[in-house]
């Protein structure tokens, strides 16, 4: 296919083309045209409204830094999270596809992604998918392909090519042909880059990106296009085909205790790409947790910079499938953006602006979901992470002082006064110090003025030897928050299987059956929905995956069963 020429004045075009036909002589696309195409799709007119720091202004999309990273644990790191557009338009190309798309206004740098299939989103990394990525600043063009092996380190993913490559225009046409095994990178007529990497688009989906890490720009023109013959469709969420199950693990709870709901953490990644977890997910839950897309760096990487829109995306999904959802969290000593990790403490003055900045978040995030949210986690793992009994000296603590709880509570409050609050912990599933620390920080709280409905008990299962939750320990626990006016909600129930298949489902049944037996407890929700995305990284830095929830690569394990008879299925 003929290059396209920019008509005189118009800025630099894009064009990523794949395509089954011979490729011209090294050096030169051919002149001659190829037939002419007989679908062809403007991009513009798509679905973009879920997509982070992407708008349309009536022109086009005006594509502005979303300066979206993921910390790790100890709030170090930012591994770079750049947009896709999920819960919008997505292509499917089974055969020959054009790609064409117009960059204006571009202040610093313009990023274009072409993903395969999502990317992996975990509490402290992205996995990064095949794909290609083209960047350009100013007359330089930087051409990136990942094939989505096995990295080194998954938080700094390598592409296997990447290139720099000057162009001899700013407004001169960009293209990349794939032909069988090969994608060409051409400036004008002239190819600048041929490389072995045709198949990294294997599964018949296109995921589209949009970024900019130190600017802006405008797309004015996007289009997709089929030669004739090829075939070409958009395509919306996978989740919008799933529908509930009358046999399902909500149905179920629903004929045994009307008002008890069972939830799941979810991830609008899959939720967008994946049928099987979608189905999974519609099919048995009636309730979600955003897993991570309402943490703070997530909603506003920037101060006062809010980037709501996956969140958005994940509440009008539930919303169209009648389930409920829980936001998590608000106060937390992790997954904090590096602007709210950095607010100054050293002084009076620093703190009571430290404090302004942060109860702006607050009021910003709880009014933007007002009435949208059944519950929410308000105060998230508040305790030291060694198990013990002392806060965490956190931004919130450092700004707060011990008291910030309350302060919190009540900000939440103002914005809300009918949602649900909770303060949600890990190791406080059964009678000790941890518990009686959690029941303490509640009550307190609440005499400070705050609102604080109940608590969540995480119930995370990594070692039954270490970590198993008896019946008898969690009805104790459930009896002593009922004695205090409070409910429990189980917030984040994973069970290891490294003990085996029986002892993991023994498990789940067992602390689900106790739950629903006691009026304390509200709800249970488990941390995920299907170990296809269940990752992690080890003591030495190596990726594995997980076992630890109700399905497995689409299929349901014997710990989805005994979870269905507990619930009397």
């Amino acid at each position: 296919m003929a290059a396209l020429s920019p008509r005189p004045g118009r800025p630099r075009v894009l064009i990523v083309l794949a395509s089954g036909l011979l490729l011209a002589p090294a050096g030169c696309f051919p002149s001659d045209p190829t037939p002419e195409a007989d679908v062809v799709v403007d991009l513009l007119e798509e679905d973009w409204q879920h997509m982070p720091g992407v708008k349309f202004d009536g022109d086009g999309l005006q594509v502005a830094t979303a300066a979206r990273s993921i910390v790790e644990q100890d709030g170090g790191g930012g591994q770079p999270n750049p947009p896709v557009n999920l819960a919008g338009t997505h292509l499917v190309a089974d055969e020959d596809f054009l790609l064409s798309a117009t960059f204006t206004d571009v202040t610093a740098d313009a990023s274009w992604t072409v993903y395969d299939s999502p990317p992996v989103i975990a509490d402290e990394f992205r996995i990064e998918p095949a794909g290609l990525r083209l960047t350009l600043r100013g007359d330089d063009l930087e051409i990136a392909v990942f094939d989505g092996s096995s990295q080194r380190d998954v938080t700094d993913p390598q592409p296997v090519h990447d290139e720099h490559v000057t162009v001899s225009d700013p407004e001169v046409t960009l293209s990349v042909r794939r032909s069988g095994d090969t994608l060409e990178v051409a400036d004008g007529e002239d190819i600048v880059s041929s490389l072995p990497f045709g198949r990294v688009f294997e599964s018949g989906k296109l995921w589209l990106g949009l970024s900019s890490v130190d600017g802006s720009f405008q797309v004015s023109s996007f289009t997709a296009t089929a030669p004739e013959g090829a075939a070409l469709s958009t395509a919306g969420p996978a989740v919008a085909q799933a529908e509930p199950s009358a046999d399902g693990l909500q149905a179920l709870a629903a004929r045994a205790r009307p008002d008890f709901t069972i939830g799941a953490a979810v991830a609008l990644g899959p939720l967008a790409s994946d049928a099987d977890y979608a189905q999974e997910l519609v099919g048995n839950f009636g309730a979600v947790t955003p897993e991570n897309a309402m943490k703070p760096q997530h909603l506003s990487p920037q101060q006062g910079v809010y980037t709501f829109e996956e969140a958005d995306a994940i509440l009008a999904i539930a919303e169209s499938k009648g389930i409920t959802v829980h936001g998590h969290t608000i106060a937390f000593s992790e997954a904090m953006p590096r602007w709210m990790q950095e607010l100054p403490t050293d002084s009076e003055p620093e703190r009571r602006a430290s404090a302004e900045a942060l109860l702006d978040y607050v009021t910003t995030v709880v009014t933007h979901f007002e009435g949208r949210l059944a519950s929410l986690d308000v105060v998230n793992e508040p305790f030291d992470v060694d198990q013990g009994t002392s806060l965490q000296q956190n931004i919130w603590y450092r700004v707060f002082g011990p008291g910030y709880p309350a302060v919190v509570s009540r900000a939440v409050h103002d914005a809300d006064p009918d949602i649900k609050q909770f303060i949600n912990e890990n190791g406080a599933d059964v009678p000790g110090d941890r518990q009686d620390a959690l029941l303490e920080l509640v009550l307190d709280t609440n005499a400070q003025g705050g609102h604080i409905y109940g608590v969540g008990l995480q119930s995370h299962v990594y070692d039954l030897e270490t970590d198993a939750i008896p019946a008898d320990d969690l009805t104790e626990t459930l009896d002593l928050f009922e004695d205090a006016g409070l409910r429990v909600r189980i917030s984040e129930s994973d069970v290891t299987n490294g003990q085996g298949a029986d002892a993991q489902a023994e498990q789940y049944a067992a602390v689900l059956a106790t739950c629903l037996r006691s009026r304390a407890c509200v709800s249970y929700t488990t941390w995920g929905v299907d170990d296809r995305y269940n990752w992690w990284i080890d003591g030495h830095g190596r990726l594995r995956q997980g076992n630890d929830f109700l399905f497995d690569d689409g299929r349901p394990t014997p710990a989805y069963e005994a979870m269905r008879q507990a619930l009397g299925g």
